[in-house]
């Protein structure tokens, strides 16, 4: 007679042990969420015309955190500024920045690099001179302002020494901010325009008013991709408001 063995009574999951797995793999994925937003990179919302017609209001887009090294301007949690910079580099010429504003570290400002550390620069009737040489500036057919409709301004295709173009908005002769004495640009700081020329508060004013001179310990990164756009009430989620989405706007490259 062959005897058969009992079979082993099935296995029942330990459920404390699933609950251990799931929290540590939910614990690893929001580490490398932080890790990612921390310090490489993060998205942010473009809440004013002053970046136009490049960037406009409801862009959402996304910035490369270590494009010029770390600091402790660099963290989402908002930390005292120091000067120095883990692998820290110089932004180009022309180079769209995002940085806490000096007067008021808790507000993160965009604009667009115009003077490195030992430039002279000096605007002059609407038009930029760096280190004795004017920026070639090219006016367009004039267009309606994209925030505000009843403002009517002069697109310009403005070229940087090395050759890089983009587009500025000038809203005519007699702004503040048109005409400047020669600023020189202090070692360890920046001088920073909106595109919107006329309707930006920036590096050609002071810092109680505008930017002033931007340290480089403010930077938080370089602006890279528009991932999506939203007129103001649109939401992705919301599919009642797609209507207000500029999906024409979505994954443009940052010039």
């Amino acid at each position: 007679m062959t005897l058969t063995p009992n079979p082993l009574p099935p296995r029942h999951p330990d459920w404390r042990a699933e609950v251990v797995d799931l929290g540590r793999t939910v614990a690893l994925g929001l580490a490398g969420a932080l890790v990612l937003h921390a310090a490489l990179f993060q998205p942010f919302t473009i809440p004013s015309s002053s970046m136009e017609p490049g960037l406009v209001t409801g862009d959402y887009i996304v910035v490369s955190k270590f494009a010029y090294g770390w600091s402790l301007a660099s963290p989402s949690i908002r930390l005292p500024l120091a000067s120095g910079r883990l692998f820290g580099r110089d932004p180009a010429r022309g180079d769209v920045v995002v940085f806490r504003l000096p007067r008021d570290p808790a507000q993160i400002w965009i604009k667009r690099v115009i003077g490195l550390p030992g430039d002279r620069v000096q605007v002059s009737g609407g038009h930029i001179r760096v280190n004795g040489q004017w920026l070639s500036q090219t006016p367009l057919a004039p267009v309606r302002d994209h925030d505000r409709p009843e403002r009517i301004v002069v697109p310009t295709l403005e070229r940087q020494s090395a050759g890089r173009t983009y587009l500025t908005y000038d809203g005519g002769p007699g702004f503040p901010g048109d005409d400047t004495g020669v600023i020189i640009v202090p070692a360890g700081t920046y001088l920073v325009m909106g595109d919107n020329r006329d309707n930006s508060l920036d590096g050609r004013f002071p810092r109680e008013t505008g930017v002033g001179l931007l340290p480089a310990g403010n930077l938080l990164g370089r602006a890279e991709v528009i991932v999506a756009s939203w007129k103001p009430g649109a939401s992705l989620f919301k599919p009642w408001t797609w209507p207000n989405l500029q999906p024409d706007r979505f994954w443009r490259r940052i010039v």
